[in-house]
């Protein structure tokens, strides 16, 4: 179990995706307790930047309610980008930002001088957190980033819940991030090279091509076709919702929901749908848990998992390797089952199932040779159905998914949540005066005083007085518990100098930053420059453990060897023949796999011997084809059990 040894709850974060501004506010508001954004710059969604303004403002949002926010720097920087990145890092820092998210270690360095410089004092530096880019399996490798000055570390997809315990047991006092929901890499995040090595578009720079999520032909050395035309390397979605608590008492502290580059509703409806089981999980274990953020979340809407973008759900490998992750038939949402195909006439069908569908649904279905087809709903009588066309493969008997629910849709539009904090407020008298005071369940405190002369009331006052101060409107606050001290509820207050009363303490209340806690040493651990060679040597690592490196510029070459690491790899885009760099940096490395996979094709298609499959007749090496002709080599690594994908 996730345990403090002060007997504190421990704070349990819930982590949501900010594509841009307002779908960080969304999430905010739908629960989340940090969100993460990308800068204009450096980003591993180059898609999804955001100006510094635009950041500032949703970290001004997010401290309302002592939520975070952590933006991503976590792509590899080149040599003559390095000054641009400095100038970055300097303005993000005075956006008033909780952490940065790193993968290229000059980025270390580089903040460790911006906390030094004269106009940074006084000024809150964030946290670093090592993202999952930088390839976190092992307990191993946790340790070493704790030492160099990592608060947290951003785990890889592919680990269970016994990996989880053990890096927690290594390094207790640095925050285990786990992904619980989303799309899923075939390959170990930060080690996958396929998209420019194919396409000149580098995932860890920001551009993924998803070369994952292609169809291909399956082919043996023979060139035989073992399987035709199917996404091969396309995984299901994750989807941890229920098995989150397990999660957190292997030691998660944060939890984190991907889809930076997904639309409004699937931010609400994913935030929401989390928010709520982690409320549950907390208030069945009382004092062992607790919410990092405040505030309270309420919805116009029911969330539901189904409803929004997804492949297909799995576990991935959270119980050990399975065999249903994987998604051959399609990359795109299938979305929800609804039923079968009953009966087809000329122009429609009839659906035996339970679904209530309407005009405008989005269904789909798979034909006889796998292939995903989809067509909208024009009208509806009962449970049957009119398409706008009536699709040529839909036979009786096929299942149907529904991956556009516009009853649902609808539901989704506008402002669909509303965050508050719970305040109380007692009234009485003191010293001749009217006295109100106010606490909200941040713990910050104010009052004020009605200097006028007091007034008996013909008739007891109370439940006006109650009415009017818990008039909060618009304010971030809904009432919790409002309480009449001593005689004022016979005393007449106008409603007019209640109203005033309950402004005044509210702005001061919100004049108080909330306290969204402090991780004990970050600063001194994160930015001292002071470290020993000894210490240093201390947690040494090898190369080959530490996984990837992908240097790409002279401060993170010197970095890798300064605290320990010998032979760091350069960056695969400096090494690739095809975009070969004029200076390498790092040390590179010969025939370096495209992807590295905990994911295996052989096992997931039933042949895997080591664990009980069927002896293949197939003649090894296989190959992948894309439709294109691009072909790359599978190579089944049994001591490590893993996939590894090579160039041809």
């Amino acid at each position: 179990m996730n345990t403090n040894n002060n007997n504190i709850p421990s704070p349990i974060e819930l982590l949501a995706p900010a594509k841009n501004l307002e779908q960080g506010i969304m999430a905010i508001d739908h629960g989340a307790d940090a969100v993460y954004i990308g800068a204009n710059e450096f980003g591993a969604r180059q898609a999804a930047g955001n100006s510094i303004e635009d950041i500032a403002q949703l970290a001004a949002y997010a401290h309302q309610f002592g939520a975070r926010v952590y933006v991503t720097v976590n792509t590899i920087i080149y040599e003559h980008e390095l000054a641009n990145a400095k100038l970055l890092l300097r303005r993000i820092v005075k956006a008033g930002i909780d952490a940065i998210l790193v993968q290229d270690m000059a980025v270390v360095e580089m903040m460790k001088e911006i906390a030094a410089e004269p106009e940074m004092r006084g000024v809150s530096m964030p946290e670093l957190h090592a993202s999952t880019q930088t390839d976190n399996r092992t307990a191993e490798k946790a340790t070493w980033l704790s030492s160099i000055g990592f608060s947290r570390v951003v785990l890889a997809r592919e680990l269970s819940i016994d990996e989880i315990k053990a890096i927690h047991k290594a390094v207790p006092q640095t925050e285990l991030e786990v992904f619980v929901h989303g799309a899923l890499c075939v390959s170990y995040s930060g080690a996958c090279y396929a998209s420019h090595h194919c396409f000149g578009r580098s995932a860890n720079r920001g551009e993924c091509a998803q070369f994952c999520r292609l169809a291909f032909d399956l082919k043996d050395n023979r060139g035989d076709v073992i399987r035709k035309a199917s996404h091969l390397l396309s995984l299901k979605d994750m989807n941890q919702l229920d098995r989150l608590e397990d999660i957190i008492d292997a030691g998660a502290t944060s939890l984190k929901i991907e889809g930076r580059l997904k639309d409004a509703a699937y931010v609400k409806n994913v935030v929401a749908a989390y928010n709520q089981k982690l409320n549950d999980i907390i208030e069945n274990n009382p004092g062992v848990y607790c919410r990092s953020s405040r505030g309270k979340s309420e919805y116009t809407f029911v969330p539901n998992l189904d409803k929004t973008f997804n492949r297909g759900y799995t576990h991935y490998f959270l119980d050990g390797r399975r065999d249903d992750i994987s998604s051959f038939d399609t990359p795109k949402a299938m979305g929800e089952y609804v039923g079968y195909v009953k009966e087809i006439r000329r122009d429609s069908f009839n659906v035996a199932g339970t679904a209530m569908f309407a005009n405008g649904d989005g269904l789909c279905f798979f034909t006889q040779d796998h292939k995903l087809h989809g067509f909208r709903v024009n009208r509806v009588e009962n449970n049957r159905l009119f398409p706008l066309s009536m699709p040529e493969n839909l036979k009786a008997g096929m299942a149907l998914y529904r991956n556009n629910d516009i009853v649902f849709e609808r539901a989704m539009e506008g402002k669909t949540a509303e965050r508050k904090l719970d305040i109380d407020m007692t009234i009485g008298v003191d010293c001749g005066k009217i006295v109100l005071e106010a606490e909200d369940e941040a713990g910050r405190k104010a009052f004020c005083t009605l200097d006028e002369p007091l007034q008996e009331a013909q008739k007891p006052q109370s439940d006006n007085i109650i009415r009017q101060l818990e008039k909060l409107g618009n304010t971030q606050f809904r009432p919790r518990k409002t309480k009449l001290e001593g005689s004022v509820g016979n005393m007449f207050i106008p409603s007019s100098r209640l109203a005033a009363m309950r402004r005044n303490v509210i702005a001061l209340i919100e004049e108080q930053p909330i306290n969204i806690g402090e991780t004990p040493d970050t600063s001194k651990l994160t930015y001292s420059n002071n470290e020993s060679c000894t210490n240093k040597r201390k947690h040494a690592i090898d190369a080959e453990k530490i996984n990837v490196a992908n240097v790409a510029n002279h401060r993170a070459e010197a970095f890798y060897e300064e605290h320990g690491v010998k032979h760091a790899a350069a960056a695969f885009e400096l090494t690739d023949n095809a975009y070969s760099s004029k200076r390498i940096y790092g040390t590179p490395h010969t025939n370096m796999p495209l992807m590295t996979c905990r994911y295996c094709l052989r096992y997931a298609m039933g042949y895997c011997v080591k664990r009980g499959g069927k002896q293949p007749t197939w003649k090894e090496p296989l190959l992948l084809e894309s439709s294109d002709g691009r072909q790359v080599r599978l190579v089944f690594n049994c001591a490590k059990c893993q996939m590894e994908v090579y160039a041809l």
